[in-house]
């Protein structure tokens, strides 16, 4: 099975309906209330949809693109009753997403386009990123995978002691220096080992400071360039990690984040424990950027491959 082909079965339908619930609860209320008592698609229902988008964390700007789409539709149509909306509404809302295949979305059982693949998973303390890497690491494993962790966030003695009970947990090797050390150094040796070893996966933790977006930007540049010393093009993703339950927060970190380094991937955590799903929307279309996977539970299982399909299908069945 190639690299970009999507596996989405029906297990992780199961964890992904359950894991946006209280999002979708949130959402149809609000477009449920949006269209009360109308049979037509009007100026009112509009106005009302699109509040109700908005309200839903699904951003300004989106909330725009989309309503402009869903009144081209009724322009041309004449006629649009509040029984089309739903469908017409999931449409629109799937095409603000990234095709992620297209972008290189990926299964766990996949081949990889090149190995040793190398994954550099960036964002702030406190979003996931610690507990992500591990998900991923046991995942790529499961799947029959050769996995080398690396603990380049060394500024925080709790990041290393975190990403070794996640090799520990994983039974996934790690490369890691004493707290302090240089995290380009750790880099470097990380996929020197991976290498050495024939890894076929390779996740890079990072420090998670937005406090100085320069020097964030140079650290990371610095650990890229240590990288390339032994694998040149590598890193081959740089996984943004983002907390979904924080909303607009979260579009405030991809904003910082993408300014200060080359995103190509972001990841959205604790989507479970929260109302505010609609944020996936919100970062996905603004920012242009695939999002690769969803956290939906804790369980290591919970960390799903995103299929925009998949999610929007999964926001517009809501169980009983």
């Amino acid at each position: 099975m190639g690299f970009f082909n999507k596996l989405f079965g029906k297990k992780e339908k199961e964890s992904l309906d359950e894991g946006l619930q209280k999002t979708k609860e949130n959402f149809f209320s609000k477009v449920t209330k949006a269209i009360a008592g109308k049979s037509i698609v009007d100026e009112e229902v509009l106005d009302n949809l699109e509040e109700a988008l908005i309200t839903a964390d699904v951003g300004l700007d989106t909330t725009v693109q989309i309503i402009e789409r869903i009144e081209q539709r009724v322009a041309k149509d004449k006629y649009l009753s509040t029984s089309e909306l739903n469908k017409i509404l999931q449409a629109e809302i799937e095409a603000t997403l990234v095709d992620g295949q297209s972008a290189g979305s990926y299964a766990f059982d996949n081949d990889l386009p090149t190995k040793p693949y190398v994954i550099l998973v960036v964002g702030v303390n406190g979003v996931g990123k610690t507990t992500t890497i591990g998900k991923l690491a046991y995942n790529f494993k499961k799947a029959g995978k050769s996995v080398l962790l690396g603990a380049a966030d060394t500024f925080r003695a709790a990041a290393v002691d975190q990403l070794t009970i996640w090799s520990e947990r994983t039974d996934v090797p790690i490369v890691k220096q004493p707290m302090g050390s240089d995290p380009a150094a750790v880099a470097f040796d990380t996929v020197q080992s991976a290498v050495a070893r024939g890894s076929e996966v390779v996740l890079i933790d990072t420090a998670g400071r937005l406090h100085n977006k320069a020097y964030l930007m140079e650290e990371l540049s610095k650990i890229k360039r240590s990288i390339q010393k032994v694998i040149p093009g590598a890193p081959h993703e740089v996984l943004l990690v983002l907390d979904g339950s924080t909303g607009q927060n979260a579009l405030e970190q991809a904003k910082q984040f993408t300014a200060a380094t080359d995103v190509t991937a972001l990841a959205i955590t604790k989507l479970d424990g929260t109302a505010k799903g609609g944020i996936v929307l919100a970062i996905a279309a603004q920012f242009k950027i695939p999002v690769k996977f969803i956290g939906v539970g804790e369980k290591m299982e919970d960390l799903l491959v995103f299929d925009k399909h998949e999610f929007v299908d999964s926001l517009f069945s809501l169980k009983d």
